[in-house]
């Protein structure tokens, strides 16, 4: 049985619908560390919650990147949400030429047991390109992987959604959804099962399913 980290049961029924296993919620308040990479809070998330488990855990972190900021907000999106509002992003972004944005998601898994590392590190400069990450697959890096935190493995995969950042539009959703367009549409403008079906959640989720079932065959 797999176990997910999170408070949301949104995401426990948006997993069952990628994996064959039995999942269970645990409601637990990992420390996330102060990092520029959502990879890095997802591994250290993992590592702490296996350990506060005791047995398989999946844990999640996401965000939402602008090309022309940089990548910000990335892994600091819930605070900037917070502190400054869907509007306050907007107005920073409106002036730019480009307006491209994505939304990036990372599942980490940790179950204390080996794996082999995938060879292709996590390659940070090529923020906004939904192409190359799909390519990567499930990227991880080999210190995540093989080294640091007392060694204990974690496995991550990506998934990302490219769009635009345009004024505020649709009622739906939560967080930045109002403000990123994918195709035509704001994520706030989809239902739920339809922002389901393309998010970025739900694509490193098909990842990490396709390796997790290989493995356990």
């Amino acid at each position: 049985m797999l176990t997910f980290v999170t408070t949301n049961p949104g995401k426990i029924h948006e997993a069952e619908t990628y994996l064959d296993d039995p999942i269970e919620q645990l409601d637990f308040d990992y420390p996330e560390v102060q990092a520029d990479d959502l990879a890095t809070v997802a591994a250290h998330g993992a590592r702490a919650a296996y350990r506060h488990a005791g047995r398989p855990v999946v844990v999640d972190d996401s965000g939402l990147t602008i090309d022309a900021l940089g990548g910000f907000p990335g892994p600091y999106s819930s605070y900037v949400e917070d502190k400054l509002g869907i509007e306050r992003v907007w107005e920073l972004t409106r002036q730019e030429d480009d307006r491209s944005a994505a939304f990036r998601g990372v599942v980490a898994y940790c179950d204390g047991e080996d794996f082999e590392a995938t060879p292709e590190p996590v390659d940070r400069d090529r923020r906004g390109q939904d192409l190359a990450a799909e390519e990567r697959g499930q990227a991880t890096t080999d210190e995540q992987v093989e080294g640091g935190d007392e060694a204990v493995p974690v496995k991550l995969f990506e998934g990302v959604v490219p769009g635009k950042i345009v004024a505020p539009r649709g009622d739906g959703g939560f967080g930045f959804d109002p403000i990123f367009e994918y195709n035509g549409t704001t994520f706030a403008e989809m239902g739920t099962e339809e922002k389901n079906a393309i998010s970025h959640r739900g694509r490193a989720l098909a990842k990490f399913a396709e390796w997790f079932q290989s493995r356990t065959v």
